[in-house]
């Protein structure tokens, strides 16, 4: 019985962990590659986007500035935008790799609170991030087509860039 406990607990404390990963991960990213600042740049200035588990779970929340740059914010406003995964553990299949982003839309575990082409938008950035700082066989498995332009060379570039931002906004955090 004690089991049935921990693993919940185990798989919101990975949740929390992985969302973020992925909301400084974006926000590092669109330093870091001009792709994904091109895409920010197409969402209006002061844009703010979520990532949730419904209804209280981990999340986190993002805000578009000048020059395609993201920031993680904190804030009571209504997002234009919310990914929503219905359960913590449709989230886990997603962050740990058991199903993709893609799938897990299709198999209605998550939706899509907001203007459509903004969504695609945003799984746009999440697929470039992902393609960058994963393994390309983690990649596969997290996103439906890894980009074929991507060259070792400018992933290694990119990727340890954004790692070493990464870190740091976890030690400015500390």
């Amino acid at each position: 019985m004690q089991k049935n406990h921990i693993k919940p607990a185990m798989q919101h404390a990975y949740v929390k962990f992985m969302m973020d990963i992925i909301g400084r991960g974006l926000v590092m990213a669109s330093q870091v590659d001009q792709e994904i600042q091109q895409e920010v740049k197409g969402f209006p200035l002061g844009f703010i986007f979520a990532m949730k588990v419904f209804p209280n779970g981990p999340s986190f929340t993002l805000k578009v500035h000048k020059n395609g740059l993201l920031e993680q914010v904190r804030t009571d406003e209504r997002p234009h935008l919310s990914i929503i995964f219905k359960h913590l553990y449709h989230a886990y299949l997603v962050f740990s790799f058991q199903e993709s982003t893609a799938r897990a839309f299709a198999n209605d575990r998550m939706i899509a609170d907001g203007d459509l082409s903004h969504a695609i938008r945003l799984v746009r950035c999440l697929n470039k991030m992902e393609a960058l700082i994963l393994p390309k066989p983690l990649a596969n498995l997290a996103i439906k087509h890894y980009p074929s332009q991507l060259k070792l060379k400018d992933k290694v570039s990119h990727a340890s860039r954004i790692y070493l931002k990464l870190a740091q906004s976890f030690v400015k955090r500390s």
